[in-house]
């Protein structure tokens, strides 16, 4: 009995010691801070020393005492790391790159059935390799070349797949596909081979919002000609972007209205809205309601449903789900009948968001919701202007494009100068008047297609004219602008300018914070001297892509592959690393034969620069107007030489041998291209380079295949570095061992973008590395090995 006082004690002390966390801005912003921080670390540690870091954390917060900025950073940091990890050890093996394996699961989200194939996400939870189980769980992106039967979604199937590790490209500019793979929690991608056991096992579960959003795409292709309307209207009705062309998202991004007919926050809200709207209306008309149920109660449910019902719809991706999460947060506040700040608001969604998908700091629609929401508050909050809103709108929506522009350069390389006009007629139209009568349409045409089609009519001719306004913006000279890749301290400057720029009026100097953003729009380049040259060999799978840049001119040779699946690497790849590397566009496109894997993306080249002078040793294979290439032809850029060495008039007999071989010749080094020549031309061309300046570097001939680099060729010659354009693991088996054994037996150094992505080499004099690697240049935790 005489213990029985130090329990409750105890528990006073205890209590006096616990407290529960405060979620405020400053540190909502190092939770945010320590998940950022996980992005710039390459080599993540393992959960079983993070996870426990992050439960360490997560109880200090309880501690008065550990209720601090930095026990924030450091959650934030570790359970970051913690989902990092997790994505990692959930991918494909690397050995089982090009292995069938059997695997069962669900289809998730509409298929895409385009010409030739279906592409569809499918989520595995069985999977067996030669007959024993195989550890893979989860998202699948997949290919179904070979009789492909209807697909619906949330059906179960067991299927037999040529699987590979989430690989993707590694270069200057264009889409990093590893780290979206690591976004979307892809653990491989492949095709499904053409098997007797691919079967449906079920329908699946019975409640799938998927199978009525399929219905809602079929009713408008039923009743719309094909064509931009229809394609606009699925993706503003369920989502579906699959239809629309290429140069209809050329319009888009011309005019930056793209984020309207992505299924957008503002959309989500605005049904949100509309439910609270409803809900009042509702509780007006019952007088009882009003007396015992205050509006919020009600509002807020209901709002929260309307919401939800129209995330549903929309195929609740990624950024719905932010959108309702922080709707939710909102609510809930609301609900609770406590008073919020805006600052508040956003660390709660925030916080929430981070909790419950820390990886989302990789997205870019993560941080230009918040950031618009923030500076939108931020620029409408009440300062006694009794002036009706609307005036407000133009300014509003020009200071808006203006102070995301950091954000949409660095995550996009682009912006548009029509952007703020576009977007002011384009967002209250689609927002308010074609998108309720889209979706009201939709569901009519499930429920009652008489309705559905007359409301999907009208729909379309809402959309029409406005779509013929913003085609015509979008052509409008330089409407969109590029840009190069900014450095990380240009774009942290261009927030601090843009920063100081939105300080409420009366702050002094305000316009000053400009200067700020310059570092980042105009990226100051190294010029380079008389007689020097850099070159960028790209990586575009199996195919063949190098960019060569003196001072005042560039060159591109070859535009690498296009792929049944429509993949076109000169779109894709290529014009955005132009972009993205800041070069003045090409003076010359040399295509040096006919082969899809050199020539496939010609025609997107020439129709980005349509100035440039197009060559080739085949043109008449090629999809654009261009001139014959011969040996003998030869131009002198900035003091460095450049001389096509072959073919010879009527000596190439074969496809490969009519490849236009250039030789790059500078002050301080040579670059060979010998495109797929073989051995017999080597024969030839080798004695046109034994005067050659050094270091000397030779582009394999043919991606390494043993029908090129020949001894002669190696022996002449005297390369300093050999580089092998190869796609990884790809079905030629190039390099052939017997090449790299030439190679080997001469200790010339091999670099191949298949294991190191893009190739930088520079011909400068100025005592750095010869050749760089994309792999390393860009190396992040989620980055391949």
């Amino acid at each position: 009995m005489d213990g029985s006082p130090t329990l409750p004690r105890f528990t006073r002390r205890l209590r006096a010691r616990l407290a529960r966390p405060r979620i405020d801005a400053p540190r909502a912003a190092a939770l945010l801070a320590g998940a950022v921080a996980v992005q710039a670390i390459v080599h993540p540690m393992p959960s079983w020393i993070a996870l426990p870091v992050a439960l360490v954390a997560l109880l200090a917060l309880f501690a008065r005492s550990g209720d601090r900025v930095a026990t924030w950073f450091v959650l934030g940091l570790a359970w970051t790391l913690v989902r990092a990890d997790a994505v990692l050890e959930a991918r494909l093996d690397d050995i089982h790159h090009g292995r069938d394996i059997v695997v069962e699961g669900r289809i998730d989200g509409l298929p895409e059935v385009v010409e030739g194939s279906t592409r569809f996400t499918f989520v595995v939870d069985r999977a067996e390799l030669d007959g024993a189980p195989l550890a893979l769980a989860g998202n699948v992106r997949l290919n179904w070349y070979t009789n492909a039967p209807p697909l619906e979604p949330c059906t179960r199937w067991r299927l037999v797949a040529r699987l590979r590790p989430p690989r993707g490209l590694v270069n200057p500019g264009g889409h990093d596909a590893e780290r979206g793979a690591a976004l979307h929690g892809r653990v491989a991608v492949g095709y499904v081979r053409d098997a007797p056991s691919n079967a449906r096992l079920d329908a699946g579960t019975r409640f799938c919002v998927d199978r009525w959003r399929q219905r809602i795409v079929a009713a408008i292709d039923a009743r719309q000609p094909e064509g931009a309307m229809r394609a606009l209207l699925r993706a503003l009705a369920v989502g579906d972007q699959s239809a629309i062309a290429e140069p209809d998202w050329q319009t888009l991004r011309a005019t930056g209205i793209g984020h309207l007919i992505a299924i957008s926050g503002l959309h989500v809200g605005m049904f949100a809205a509309f439910g609270a709207w409803l809900a009042r209306r509702l509780w007006r008309l019952v007088p009882r309601v009003t007396l015992r149920l205050p509006a919020p109660l009600l509002e807020a449910p209901v709002a929260m449903a309307c919401a939800t019902g129209y995330g549903l719809l929309a195929g609740m991706g990624l950024p719905t789900l932010r959108t309702l999460l922080m709707i939710g947060i909102a609510l809930l506040a609301r609900y609770a009948r406590r008073t919020t700040s805006v600052p508040q608001g956003l660390a709660l969604a925030g916080t929430a968001i981070v909790a419950w998908d820390p990886l989302a700091v990789l997205s870019a629609g993560f941080w230009l919701s918040f950031a618009g929401v923030a500076i939108l508050l931020a620029m409408t909050e009440p300062v006694g202007d009794e002036r009706a809103a609307w005036r407000d709108m133009p300014r509003v929506q020009l200071l808006l494009s203006a102070a995301l522009l950091p954000l949409t350069v660095w995550f996009f390389g682009q912006g548009s100068v029509v952007g703020p006009l576009a977007n002011l007629v384009a967002v209250p139209w689609i927002s308010f008047v074609v998108v309720p009568c889209t979706v009201a349409a939709s569901l009519l045409l499930v429920v009652a297609p008489a309705l559905g089609g007359p409301l999907l009519t009208l729909s379309a001719w809402l959309l029409e004219p406005l779509w013929w306004l913003m085609r015509a913006m979008g052509d409008w000279p330089s409407a969109q602008v590029y840009f190069a890749t900014p450095s990380a301290w240009a774009f942290v400057l261009a927030l601090v300018g843009i920063a100081w720029c939105l300080l409420p009026r009366g702050v002094p100097a305000r316009a000053l914070g400009l200067l700020l953003v310059l570092p980042m729009l105009w990226p100051a380049r190294t010029p380079l001297a008389e007689g020097a040259f850099e070159a960028w060999m790209l990586d575009v799978g199996q195919g063949l892509a190098v960019i060569v840049r003196t001072r005042d001119h560039v060159l591109v040779y070859d535009a690498g592959p296009r792929y049944p699946s429509g993949f076109d690497t000169g779109e894709a790849v290529v014009v955005p690393s132009l972009r993205a590397l800041g070069l003045a566009a090409p003076s010359r496109i040399l295509i040096s034969h006919g082969d899809g894997d050199h020539a496939g993306g010609a025609r997107a080249l020439a129709l980005a620069y349509p100035d440039a002078v197009v060559t080739s040793g085949e043109p008449e294979r090629l999809a654009v107007p261009s001139q014959r290439c011969a040996a003998g032809d030869a131009w002198i850029w900035n003091g460095v030489r450049f001389r096509v060495i072959w073919p010879d008039p009527g000596a190439a007999s074969t496809s490969n041998d009519r490849s236009c071989v250039l030789a790059i010749e500078g002050a301080y080094g040579t670059l060979l291209l010998t495109g797929d020549a073989t051995a017999r031309a080597e024969a030839t061309f080798a004695a046109h380079l034994d005067d050659a300046a050094r270091p000397r570097v030779l582009a394999v001939g043919h991606h390494g295949s043993r029908t090129a680099t020949s001894p002669a060729l190696l022996n002449t010659f005297a390369p300093d570095a050999a580089l092998v354009p190869a796609e990884h693991r790809n079905r030629f088996g190039h390099p052939h061992r017997d090449v790299l054994a030439r190679l080997d037996a001469r200790a010339i150094p091999v670099h191949a973008t298949a294991a190191h992505g893009h190739l930088h080499l520079r011909f400068t004099g100025d005592g750095g590395p010869l050749v760089t690697h994309g792999r390393e240049a860009h190396a992040a935790w989620w980055r391949m090995p």
